[in-house]
């Protein structure tokens, strides 16, 4: 089907302030249709309504028409069928620049619409609320994108508002005399980016849920949805992005529950390597079930620590600063429970950029208001981490489940030496899970519940190994390590034994693997096998 043609532009009149005579409002959040209706029908504006928001309207006394009088059809299909007419579309649609528009309208009897009030029925709410497919469906709103696309597309002659937030804006501008071209432009943008965003919500809810669409065969992107759509919102402009030179903003999903969702209690304004570094501290922090704390430097660990349930999460951040004070000057913390008067107290003389957990006491918040560039974020109540992550490249963007699965111990091989006691096998699972927010080639040391020693990003594990035994220093000696990928050769293990460590956990995998073994068995220390790896890149 062809696309229709375009009048001739010299057909077109001059048409910006457009007195509003006639307003059709179906709004489903009633918040503030009551002041606006009163404002409009002060400036004397036919008032025309659906059903439940025409009764809202009659009941403060205002007087209104309702959408059946129009039609002349009543409300059917339980609600289905409301707006879908010609008596009100072509009042919608009427390009009245165009004076064959103005004709028909008159040789139909319909009237123009110059403002239309609409909001839509609240699918993801619906969804979030845990409802069932019959009542999340009947929750798909039809006439009402319809109502909004239609008279944003005739932007020209039509105001179309689908936020009570800018009822007010909308009130003033009637009873000033008329919406302007820019004004009324700048709703449809709005109301076609309101539209979008809902349409997303419902085809993501429609291949996700109802009629999966995985890719791939069995085991090659099962799970992952052969379409996937995003919609973000601007919240604010950053001064910068990751250098001044570059420009930047923070962006955030109606559905999202996040850093970019936290509510900041204290501080100077978040810059967007605050963003980054606190997006992978809550990670880090989040891996663990126990109280834990992630000290954060760009992007790596300074420490990593847990305690126990009865213990102080004080406790956690004391270690997990102890692993590297140095590398935690102008870091960032993230506790994953609440933020003790004694934790509050022992971050206070250190220098921090931005502190984020899911709730704190209030004498330690007030105690951390002191420092007044202390960056203090605090978490939705549900918050969790994601469970797939979206990284853009050049022309799309890779997808994948999120990397939270930690073979727990009683899966491991041991390969060499003894099974170890209880006490040395738990600093290995948290040493296991603790690498996995180590940028790749990762080796991280730990004792106690706590790293003491962190090898990161180096393009060989060698490397890493050398750089985790020299952070951890004398802490080397009887504490065990963790490596996020299997060693290739015996010399990164070579360098962990020499600085006393009494322990390793790997995937293993390699060729090579019986040289490792072999290795750990000459030295006479333990080693297993979990069988995954954990890269992060």
């Amino acid at each position: 089907m062809s696309a229709p043609h375009a009048a001739d532009p010299s057909l077109y009149r001059e048409r910006d302030l457009v007195q509003v005579r006639r307003a059709l409002l179906s709004a489903i959040d009633k918040t503030g249709i009551v002041e606006l209706a009163t404002a409009l029908n002060a400036a004397g504006v036919e008032l025309v309504s659906t059903g439940n928001t025409a009764r809202v309207i009659r009941e403060a006394g205002i007087a209104v028409t309702d959408v059946t009088e129009l039609t002349g059809f009543p409300e059917s299909l339980g609600g289905r069928v409301k707006t879908l007419h010609p008596a009100v579309h072509a009042g919608l649609l009427a390009d009245l620049r165009l004076e064959d528009h103005e004709q028909q309208l008159g040789e139909l009897g319909i009237k123009p619409f110059e403002l239309v009030i609409s909001n839509l029925y609240p699918f993801a709410q619906t969804v979030a609320s845990g409802a069932g497919a019959a009542e999340i469906v009947e929750n798909i709103d039809i006439g009402g994108p319809a109502m909004v696309r239609a008279s944003a597309k005739n932007f020209a002659n039509v105001a179309v508002v689908t936020s009570p937030s800018r009822y007010a804006e909308v009130a003033d501008a009637v009873a000033a005399g008329g919406t302007t071209l820019a004004f009324r432009a700048e709703l449809a943008r709005d109301a076609f980016r309101h539209t979008a965003s809902y349409d997303v919500a419902v085809a993501t809810w429609l291949g996700g849920e109802l009629a999966p669409d995985d890719a791939g065969a069995e085991g090659e992107g099962a799970g992952l949805p052969a379409w996937i759509g995003r919609t973000w919102t601007r919240e604010t402009s950053l001064r910068y992005g990751e250098n001044s030179h570059q420009a930047a903003a923070i962006y955030a999903s109606a559905d999202g529950n996040g850093i970019a969702q936290a509510e900041q209690l204290g501080g100077k304004e978040m810059s967007y390597n605050n963003y980054v570094d606190a997006d992978a501290a809550l990670r880090a922090a989040y891996d663990f079930e126990l109280p834990a704390v992630a000290v954060i430097k760009h992007a790596n660990p300074c420490g990593i620590a847990v305690t126990g349930e009865n213990d102080d999460i004080a406790d956690a951040h004391r270690k997990a600063h102890e692993c590297d004070p140095t590398s935690a000057f102008g870091g960032v913390i993230a506790a994953n429970r609440t933020v003790t008067l004694a934790m509050a107290q022992s971050v206070k003389p250190i220098f921090t950029e931005v502190i984020i957990a899911p709730e704190y006491e209030q004498e330690a918040l007030e105690l951390l208001q002191t420092k007044k560039d202390l960056r203090i974020l605090k978490l939705r109540p549900d918050f969790a981490l994601p469970t797939t992550e979206v990284k853009q490249i050049s022309g799309g963007a890779l997808v994948q489940e999120s990397d939270r699965h930690f073979a727990p111990a009683s899966e491991w091989t041991l390969v060499a030496g003894d099974a170890v006691d209880e006490a040395t096998l738990a600093d290995l699972e948290f040493a296991w899970t603790a690498c996995r927010a180590v940028k790749s080639n990762a080796i991280l040391l730990a004792s106690n519940g706590a790293s003491v020693g962190v090898g990161m990003g180096q393009v060989n594990r060698v490397d890493s190994c050398d750089l985790a035994v020299k952070r951890a220093g004398d802490r080397a000696s009887g504490s065990v390590a963790a490596s996020d990928a299997y060693f290739p050769f015996p010399d990164g293990p070579e360098i962990l034994i020499q600085a006393g460590v009494k322990a390793i956990v790997q995937p293993g995998g390699s060729i090579r693997d019986q040289l490792t073994i072999d290795t750990a068995k000459a030295a006479g220390i333990t080693m297993y096998f979990a069988g995954e790896r954990h890269f992060f890149h």
